[in-house]
């Protein structure tokens, strides 16, 4: 105890007299100082390290309640977008598998997944990213400590390793970029959740989010964390626009979307100032496997007049991360809905449905496609 003491001692007298080296003299350890290595902190950091500013990151995870714990990267790479995508690609054979029957391939034997194989297959391409991003790092010259980092100052971090040793670090500018991590409810919340979802299904998890602030996506982290590190060294200006951010689920039928909901379109410009394109329509790789479509589906909300700029844009079916990200570019455009239309859709594709849409929610038609 009297040891430990002692070198907590030295660290507050060493932080003590870095504290005021810098007031002093002016000088800092570093031009900038990251605390957290997942997407917006790397991003920051090593675009900061290019404009020739003197950076460090700092990055640790704290086990989760299970123990579980990964390496630099963060969320996306370790827990989220990465292994995600790759087990949705997953399901998406196994479906497959059995679609290639209907289409003549002859399958010898009842098939079987094996999830330790593929579990192996991602944790090995996860490692391999996480020692991509320290290689990237150094190869920027950016300094990369595997520390807890917690502000002491404005200007000064304190840094503690998982052995309990201290270090600190001064810089001219810090950024926090930790993200986040989630909350386990209590075993009553975990009941009550329950309870609500055998009563009314699980459609609530969509409005249970809210959709104020700021976007949680790697893509919107990384471009901020960019942006950031430009107008810390003073080589733009440039904001980050958080509107019309693209997203997709990955759910085995995936639901894509920019722009606005119906419901928010509604309550910004109100019901009859909007118009609601949709249909229902059947992927031609549906139709020889006898899958069911009755879930595909897409949806166009534009203000109703002459120019009908288009608010939100709506698509569920196969791809619709691919086919999402397209569309969402005429957004930063101001796409109208006669732009739409007058796209020339490539054929056969999901995607061309959206350039033919013209049955609106307001006219109670039948919105389902036939035909080619």
């Amino acid at each position: 105890m009297a040891a430990l003491c002692r070198g907590r001692h030295r660290w507050k007298t060493k932080a003590c007299f870095k504290v005021l080296a810098r007031t002093f003299t002016g000088k800092y350890d570093y031009d900038l100082v990251v605390i957290g290595g997942g997407s917006g902190g790397l991003a920051c950091s090593k675009e900061a390290a290019q404009l020739g500013q003197k950076v460090a990151v700092l990055d640790y995870v704290e086990p989760s309640a299970l123990g579980t714990k990964w390496g630099l990267g963060g969320t996306c790479v370790n827990v989220g977008c990465i292994p995600k995508k790759l087990m949705h690609q997953a399901a998406l054979l196994g479906s497959a598998v059995k679609d290639a029957e209907k289409f003549g391939w002859q399958i010898p034997q009842k098939i079987s997944h094996d999830w330790s194989i593929m579990a192996g297959a991602v944790q090995n391409y996860v490692k391999s990213l996480n020692w991509g991003h320290r290689v990237q790092l150094n190869d920027k010259k950016v300094k990369y400590l595997n520390m807890k980092g917690s502000l002491v100052d404005e200007h000064t971090v304190k840094g503690v390793t998982k052995a309990g040793k201290e270090t600190t670090l001064t810089a001219k500018n810090i950024v926090i970029a930790t993200g986040g991590r989630p909350k386990y409810p209590t075993n009553q919340m975990a009941g009550l959740v329950t309870d609500y979802m055998e009563a009314y299904g699980t459609k609530f998890a969509w409005k249970c989010v809210p959709r104020r602030g700021r976007p949680e996506l790697t893509p919107t982290a990384i471009k901020a964390g960019r942006l950031l590190a430009r107008r810390l060294a003073g080589q733009s200006t440039q904001l980050m626009n958080y509107d019309n951010v693209p997203t997709t689920v990955f759910t085995p039928l995936e639901y894509g979307c920019v722009g606005l909901s119906e419901e928010e379109a509604e309550t910004r410009y109100g019901e009859d100032n909007i118009e609601v394109y949709h249909a229902f329509y059947k992927p031609l790789e549906f139709t020889v496997a006898e899958r069911d479509a009755s879930q595909c589906y897409l949806k166009v909300i534009c203000k109703r007049g002459e120019n009908q700029e288009i608010l939100g844009l709506h698509f569920t079916g196969p791809n619709a991360g691919e086919v999402t990200q397209g569309f969402a570019l005429g957004f930063q455009c101001g796409a109208t809905y006669s732009d739409l239309l007058n796209t020339v859709g490539i054929h056969p594709t999901c995607a061309e449905e959206l350039t033919k849409v013209h049955i609106t929610k307001r006219s109670g038609l039948d919105a389902t496609v036939t035909g080619c």
